[in-house]
């Protein structure tokens, strides 16, 4: 991944864009999430460089709902990590900067230890939603809805919804598909999550995301000033992780 993104980054084309970027981060400083955590210092430096390129923050759904414009940047956490409310929120309130967070519904339930003290719990997320955060469903487990069966991501989608109306009072109408890939997603799956009652479907890669979603941009632990640089410049809108 490393010498991908860096590669990119050197040869990649510089992409004319009309509407805004949405990126997508999961923890800011939870070291075991491993390329998906972005230490603190680097995520403020990519907040001041956005602002220093003449970026505008807007929340993640103006992006989903208008397009935006090519200068309007946001920002959304996968997971619902506890970092987001230990780390990011206190960077992000410095900027005044609009974010959403898609939390998977059995981690903040902590029923497994494991999550204790790795995701936010539902007090948390509340504490978020009354600054304004957006807050919408990763599922209940996070599995890849591209190898499980039709009846399992339909329980996935529903019953995930349902467990943060329960916690929270609102069924969420936006969902953000687990991995974000092409390879994760059907146009059954879009199908089913109409029907769920979600609005807004995220996924990841720009120009190769399932159809009918909105393109997010993945940010990794990797990514110096120079990638992501390039992130925002388009070089990375046909990469997918590999995994």
């Amino acid at each position: 991944m490393v010498w991908e993104r860096q590669s990119l980054a050197l040869v990649g084309v510089c992409r004319p864009r009309a509407r805004g970027r949405i990126l997508c981060y999961h923890s800011i400083g939870q070291a075991e999430f491993g390329v998906n955590d972005v230490h603190p210092a680097r995520f403020r430096r990519h907040i001041e460089l956005s602002l220093k390129a003449g970026y505008r923050f807007v929340p993640p759904s103006v992006i989903a709902q208008t397009g935006g414009g090519p200068k309007d940047l946001a920002i959304s956490f996968d997971d619902g990590l506890k970092s987001v409310l230990t780390a990011a929120a206190p960077i992000l309130r410095e900027y005044a900067i609009p974010y959403a967070l898609f939390a998977v519904s059995s981690w903040s339930d902590m029923k497994d230890p494991y999550w204790i003290d790795r995701a936010l719990d539902w007090r948390e997320i509340e504490v978020l939603l009354k600054d304004g955060v957006e807050v919408g469903s990763h599922s209940v487990s996070h599995p890849d809805f591209g190898k499980i069966d039709h009846q399992r991501a339909v329980d996935e989608l529903c019953t995930s919804r349902e467990m943060i109306r329960q916690r929270l009072g609102f069924a969420p109408d936006t969902f953000a598909i687990p991995f974000g890939q092409s390879m994760n997603w059907s146009e059954a799956c879009t199908r089913s999550a109409r029907e769920a009652g979600y609005r807004i479907i995220y996924a990841q890669a720009e120009d190769t995301r399932p159809e009918g979603t909105i393109a997010r941009t993945f940010v990794t632990k990797h990514d110096t000033d120079r990638i992501f640089k390039a992130a925002l410049a388009g070089h990375y809108d046909r990469w997918e992780e590999w995994y």
